[in-house]
């Protein structure tokens, strides 16, 4: 019996953020997955390693967590005053799925030196020296990224002495804007506040009922109250991803959240929607120890917030739904505002599993409507591998 052999396809392997994925240009993909569909998504689930039973990703570039089954897709933008398009797709580890239905904010910090190496922003954009500013159309939601990226002798600049946590090692900063994110397109429901009230009453049936924010920004994001399901906020990973109950009762409250945002008409449809929503719950200042032994003392953070993302735990914070956190903190009366000590604030440094994250955000309101101008946080990003991906000729 024949088999169909290999093919290769330029790509490159990036580190954005706390995450990490396979960067392609489209010209560069086979023609059958340079449009959505099918055939797009069976090759990058045969790239990144899934389905996988074992949950190893072992025959593919995967890594196994919601933060290194990733996917992006840049093309040069015909869109006014945006250099490129920017597609990004989260592969389900066990399942047979692509999640289009939201952005990863943490290789948002890629994006912008991918596509200036990659050739897809004008090079007169591009000083020999300084900061490139590099104007992202985010495809999957509908909204503008401003990504400042340093340059060095006409080239992009990685290395550096900005620390992130979350990050081993030092790089260089990256700065994103995140233009009016609140969701409006990809079934946001049209407003930051879906259901009407900066605070609801979420009743999730076998859990109880508990308050919860729920908001588009950046990412559709559920928030509720650590004590309400019986956590603290300084709980690391092992804590909840160890424990199957623990994961069952997050994906209900993800279920029903979802349902209460008109993210999904049904109960059942949570399960081909694992990208989005977001569940995340607050907590007052308290000390800790990061997963990499770093103390965090109360007054080193306004804030503890732990978030979910697909199915478990994240070991830092997806930086979607860092902008969702600065968003709800900078709105008085919200749960993340409150257990910042509430008021007005332009910014927020909340704790998260593996240390602290900064976030800005800029809220006004008009006619009783909030509305959010941008959120603003750092990150880095650099090139880990680049070449070709190869996957079998005839898996997609």
């Amino acid at each position: 019996m024949a088999h169909a052999p290999q093919i290769k396809i330029p790509a490159t392997y990036m580190r954005g953020g706390t995450s990490k994925g396979v960067f392609f240009r489209l010209q560069d993909l086979p023609p059958a997955a340079q449009q959505p569909g099918g055939a797009r998504d069976a090759l990058l689930l045969r790239v990144i390693g899934s389905p996988d039973p074992y949950g190893k990703q072992i025959d593919g570039m995967g890594g196994a967590t919601s933060s290194t089954s990733k996917t992006v897709i840049l093309s040069k933008s015909e869109r006014p005053d945006h250099d490129v398009d920017y597609l990004f797709g989260q592969v389900s580890i066990d399942k047979s799925f692509v999640d289009w239905s939201g952005n990863c904010g943490n290789l948002s910090a890629a994006v912008g030196a991918f596509a200036i190496s990659g050739g897809l922003v004008d090079a007169a954009r591009v000083p020999q020296d300084g900061i490139a500013v590099v104007r992202v159309w985010q495809a999957n939601i509908g909204k503008t990224i401003i990504a400042h990226i340093p340059i060095s002798n006409g080239e992009v600049q990685e290395t550096g002495d900005f620390e992130l946590d979350g990050v081993t090692f030092p790089a260089a900063e990256v700065m994103l804007e995140f233009m009016d994110p609140a969701a409006e397109e990809e079934g946001g429901g049209g407003a930051m506040f879906p259901t009407g009230q900066l605070v609801d009453d979420l009743e999730v049936p076998g859990v109880g009922t508990m308050k919860a924010t729920m908001i588009n920004a950046g990412i559709p994001t559920i928030f509720v109250n650590a004590e309400d399901i019986g956590y603290t906020g300084t709980e690391l990973q092992d804590a909840i991803n160890s424990d199957p109950k623990a994961l069952a009762r997050f994906e209900l409250i993800r279920a029903h959240g979802a349902l209460r945002m008109g993210l999904i008409s049904h109960i059942d449809d949570a399960a081909t929607r694992q990208h989005t929503p977001k569940v995340a719950f607050v907590a007052k200042p308290a000390p800790y120890t990061s997963s990499s032994g770093k103390e965090v003392g109360a007054t080193d953070v306004d804030l503890l917030v732990r978030a979910m993302s697909m199915g478990k735990l994240h070991h830092a914070m997806m930086g979607t739904a860092a902008v969702a956190i600065g968003t709800a903190a900078a709105i008085p009366g919200t749960l993340v505002n409150l257990a910042a000590g509430g008021g007005e604030r332009d910014a927020v440094r909340f704790g998260h599993p593996s240390g602290t994250l900064r976030v800005g955000a800029q809220a006004t309101q008009h006619n009783g409507e909030w509305s959010v101008t941008k959120a603003v946080m750092s990150r880095s990003a650099r090139v880990l591998m680049e070449g070709w991906v190869r996957v079998p000729g005839d898996s997609f």
